[in-house]
């Protein structure tokens, strides 16, 4: 036995899974219990309960702890997440156009002040008066703010100025746009800052529930959270940037797939309750996103794994379309809790609505669904509207059937927006209960599940036949349905990385025909040319098929259920910095980045100074990151034309990433 083990935490949309890792023997013992959303560390301690009990490890034997969590993820493909107000210094309102901003925004609450600076730094004067009118009716309707300056990235003063009169009145979080990003382009930065805002109290929570937690059985070691590019952060700097954390468990999923499988080159698909995240494997690591991440349809600032996330997973929204000669079927993107998970907590309540349902002679519209409050606390339901108020009070703890909830029809979108802030759970039909049936997984209620499937079965399509023969019939229509909606998103996602996303392949006749193997005179074919990789805990039940469609061998580890539990321990700690330095006038240079700027008159001298500044500052942003004895590592791109016989300097970028193992506590 070694003297230490790493213990790792994913909380996912459904399910939190905990592993013990020993980096002599591997993977010690593995669990999953529900992740519980109005109180994250129930589902915690669950899973390590179960894994401590499992190992018959002593809790002095754990010396670091690490979270990945695909919550901040799920919450912006959910369209969910806190209010958050947005300050935006020195901008107009035809500024929100661009990058999307304004469809991020929402509902949630803008205010324009004057001010900013210049390109250079330079400062037009600050006007907080509106900012000041606003604020004591503003801060009772928002659960935290997001500030982004006009070139606040060469000057953060008015962002300062502006966070510490919030604070000061509000007592809310705040988020400035120079925390999170040194890159210019004004609407990203406030569109990446805005949804770090609204991701603040939902990170908070977890991480405070996990710290908790571990403090309450006497774990008393160094935290760390996985951050979108599959590096490890100390859990205080999460707390502060959030945002770096959507794309944590899919990051943790292709570390963990690395390490589990020991292949160097594979489409990694992680499918969990939620989504489905699909990214390549080159060489051993994964390629990032130079661009920044895509989540929920935005470009974020975030370095993050190049990773595509679709709404499609276990439990995705089984959709009937009955309008045409045949009924289709889609899936997702909104997650339901399955009917059979619903029934498994709730029992009678919901068992006793389906029968009541099967006896009827007419199928209703909602018939099937339920809505539930998710048990958030209630502060987090501030600023609902009365129409909302009121239909949340009629939503309690335990399932109500929506035909007795719903008695008008503009009802439906007041359900939805309660379901977008994440107050209220839909309970419904979902592959998770399609699978209960055709007996590929047991852990919840199977009667549920059937009684699901039955009702949707009676559902008759346009030429007035029931789109099913049988509940078995229906459940496989669903399954396949999720096997081709899989294999559709995981070569979107692999032509997007060959730069062939125009093709899409959900409408391509010819991708079509590949797929289904349809024979003619012209035979399409396509794969993959490398393994897929599946991960998650059903990953077993569902990819052997999807690999088939596709073309290509299905590698799925072991513990690929806990795949991201694994990839949150064994990753490293690391920090990247850049110094730029630039020739305004001839003989002069200027040193910017990582600290103030500083001028020299001889080039040598400022290159050395942007060297070292580069270097010092990555290794000391990799210690607060974590790192115990981090390395540094130095590239540098000069741009410097020969212009008339001399060389001309144009800018020159030192690029200092420093990286090491976790610091783990000696026992």
């Amino acid at each position: 036995m070694t003297s230490h083990f790493l213990l790792g935490i994913d909380t996912g949309g459904t399910y939190t899974d905990a592993a013990l890792f020993s980096e002599t023997q591997g993977v010690v013992a593995k669990a999953k219990a529900l992740t519980t959303r109005h109180d994250l560390a129930v589902g915690i301690s669950g899973a390590v309960e179960a894994v401590l009990e499992q190992a018959k490890v002593p809790v002095s034997a754990i010396s670091m702890v690490s979270l990945s969590t695909t919550l901040a993820t799920n919450a912006l493909v959910e369209g969910q997440g806190g209010r958050a107000g947005l300050v935006m210094i020195g901008f107009g309102p035809e500024d929100l156009k661009r990058d999307g901003l304004l469809e991020a925004l929402g509902s949630d609450p803008v205010i324009f002040l004057p001010g900013g600076h210049n390109v250079h730094g330079g400062e037009i004067p600050l006007d907080m008066s509106e900012l000041d009118a606003a604020l004591p009716v503003l801060a009772g309707q928002v659960s935290s703010f997001a500030i982004a300056g006009y070139f606040a990235v060469r000057n953060p003063d008015h962002e300062r100025r502006v966070r510490d009169r919030i604070r000061e009145v509000s007592h809310l979080p705040v988020t400035c746009s120079h925390e999170l990003s040194s890159k210019l382009g004004g609407p990203r930065r406030a569109l990446t800052t805005l949804l770090n805002a609204r991701l603040v109290s939902m990170i908070d929570r977890l991480i405070g529930s996990c710290e908790g937690f571990l403090k309450a059985r006497g774990i008393d070691v160094p935290m760390m959270v996985v951050r979108g590019d599959g590096a490890l952060i100390s859990a205080e700097e999460a707390r502060l940037r959030p945002i770096e954390t959507i794309l944590s468990g899919p990051a943790a999923s292709l570390v963990g797939a690395r390490h589990l499988t020991g292949l160097d080159n594979a489409v990694v698909s992680d499918i969990g309750g939620t989504t489905t995240d699909v990214a390549v494997l080159d060489g051993g690591r994964p390629r990032l996103d130079a661009e920044g991440a895509v989540v929920g349809g935005f470009r974020t600032m975030v370095e993050a794994v190049a990773m595509r996330t679709y709404g499609l997973g276990g439990d995705s929204e089984v959709r009937i379309n009955d309008r045409g000669l045949k009924a289709k079927i889609d899936l997702g993107p909104r997650r339901l809790m399955p009917l059979s998970l619903a029934a498994a907590l709730h029992g009678d309540a919901v068992i006793s609505v389906l029968e009541k349902q099967m006896r009827a002679q007419h199928t209703g519209r909602h018939n099937g669904r339920f809505a539930v409050r998710t048990g958030l606390p209630d502060y987090l339901a501030s600023g609902l509207q009365p129409q909302e108020q009121a239909l949340y009070e009629r939503i309690g703890a335990v399932p109500v059937a929506l035909e007795t909830l719903l008695v008008s029809t503009p009802q439906k979108a007041t359900l939805d927006r309660l379901v977008g802030r994440g107050l209220v759970h839909i309970c419904g039909l979902t592959p998770s209960d399609a699978m209960h049936v055709l007996g590929r997984q047991s852990q919840w209620n199977l009667e549920a599940a059937e009684l699901g499937i039955q009702l949707a079965a009676r559902t008759r399509d346009g030429s007035g036949q029931p789109i099913a023969s049988s509940p078995e019939a229906m459940a496989q229509m669903i399954v396949d349905r999720l096997t081709r909606q899989s294999s559709e998103v995981i070569l979107q996602a692999c032509l997007g990385e060959d730069g062939a996303g125009a093709i899409d392949p959900a409408v391509s006749q010819a991708v079509d025909r590949a797929l289904t193997r349809t024979p003619g005179i012209v035979r399409f074919s396509l794969g993959l040319d490398r393994p897929l990789v599946g991960l998650g805990a059903s990953a077993p039940v569902y990819y052997p098929a999807i690999a088939e469609m596709l073309g290509t061998e299905a590698a799925i580890p072991e513990e690929a259920g806990v795949a991201n539990a694994v990839g949150a321990v064994v990753g490293q700690v690391s920090a990247t910095v850049t110094v730029f330095v630039t020739m305004p006038e001839e003989g002069i240079f200027v040193v910017n980045g990582a600290g103030a700027s500083e001028r020299f008159f001889d080039q040598e001298k400022a290159f050395d100074t942007a060297r070292r500044r580069a270097e010092a500052v990555a290794l000391e942003t990799a210690r607060t990151n974590g790192a115990d004895d981090p390395a540094s590592l130095l590239r540098e791109e000069i741009d410097a034309p020969e212009v008339e016989g001399s060389r001309k300097l144009i800018e020159a970028r030192f690029i200092a990433s420093a990286s090491g193992r976790p610091r783990i506590a000696h026992g």
